[in-house]
């Protein structure tokens, strides 16, 4: 296996994150796997150029994923401590222009000078699926968590809501629902409070083969998806057709989605924040280092992935005799 040198840590500076001195600590081969990546891996290429903000993949997206949508028990269980607030959006699920437990993906739309002209750039946002996510490398419960093919999922049978992943995730992805989960049959005042929700990239329709919804909804062929090095030559031959950017080949050390735009993303993200069209559950483009390949944040990895295995392991069985119960196969 070999690691950038950006993930790749000295021993003494490794063993000084993890507050170890001189022991001497390897990490295990989860984490090593999961900074590796995969040749395999699926990666999708959006041609900004070729979006009208039409609309079609967020309306297909809402519609297919509906019944993973979460349906909260209210009234929600009083927190402790009380400064803990519900996260509620079961109320507002039509909201459409922004990321929430029910909108998994939204179009942004900014506005800049360019060249000369004035340019209207379209942007379906996402989860961009990391190569090296920290919402599964540092998830406490291994709720969080990456397929072979690329894809990274929140398993909301295990989820707690802790919301481990938002705080990590260099753009705030995972939005919560409260009132759902796990957490309502374990410690419903003192637990995570709800379940973390974002795009699954339709995993269910990738692994028979197929693609997902957004997609084969997009009636320009704004999307592609395929083996991530191949789409990474696509992107490039692409923006050097058009004299173009790409987005998230690097951002966060690299992800599974590739933006390529006629203007550059630093303007874009600008023009996002002065029409005050970024923030909570709205994206920025801007640039982002390689979270996993700070000292802490590794060094947090190789400590959790022993102890996340076994929490998502005994929180499944927990979630499946809770299952059994409500079905009426239990005692």
């Amino acid at each position: 296996m070999s690691l950038t040198k950006k993930t790749v840590l000295s021993r003494r500076g490794f063993l000084r994150a993890l507050g170890l001195g001189g022991l001497s600590v390897l990490a295990p081969a989860a984490v090593q796997a999961r900074a590796k990546g995969s040749e395999h891996e699926l990666a999708t290429l959006l041609d900004l150029s070729r979006c009208v903000g039409c609309g079609a993949c967020v309306a297909a997206c809402r519609q297919g994923n509906a019944p993973k949508f979460p349906e909260p028990v209210k009234p929600f269980p009083a927190m402790v401590p009380a400064r803990s607030k519900p996260e509620d959006w079961s109320e507002k699920r039509e909201v459409d222009d922004r990321l929430t437990p029910y909108n998994w993906l939204f179009i942004q739309t900014a506005e800049v000078d360019w060249k000369g002209e004035r340019v209207t750039v379209h942007i379906p946002r996402r989860c961009l699926h990391c190569v090296n996510p920290p919402c599964a490398n540092l998830c406490p419960w291994g709720a969080a968590g990456k397929q072979d093919n690329g894809i990274v999922r929140i398993n909301d049978q295990v989820c707690l809501g802790g919301a481990k992943c938002r705080d990590v995730c260099p753009w705030k992805i995972p939005q919560r629902q409260t009132g759902v989960g796990l957490y309502l049959k374990l410690l419903p005042r003192f637990g995570g409070n709800g379940v973390m929700y974002k795009c699954d990239r339709c995993h269910e329709l990738v692994a028979q083969g197929e693609q997902p919804r957004c997609v084969t909804a997009c009636p320009f062929g704004v999307q592609s998806i395929g083996p991530r090095p191949e789409m990474i030559e696509r992107a490039r031959a692409l923006a050097r057709d058009m004299d173009g950017y790409i987005y998230g080949l690097e951002e966060n050390g690299g992800t599974n989605t590739f933006y390529v735009s006629p203007v550059p993303f630093d303007l874009l993200d600008a023009a996002l924040a002065q029409a005050q069209a970024k923030g909570p559950g709205r994206p920025h483009l801007g640039t982002v280092a390689d979270s996993m390949a700070d000292e802490s944040n590794l060094a947090w990895a190789t400590l959790l992935a022993p102890l996340a295995g076994v929490a998502a392991g005994t929180l499944g069985l927990i979630a499946g005799s809770n299952k059994d119960k409500e079905d009426g196969h239990g005692e």
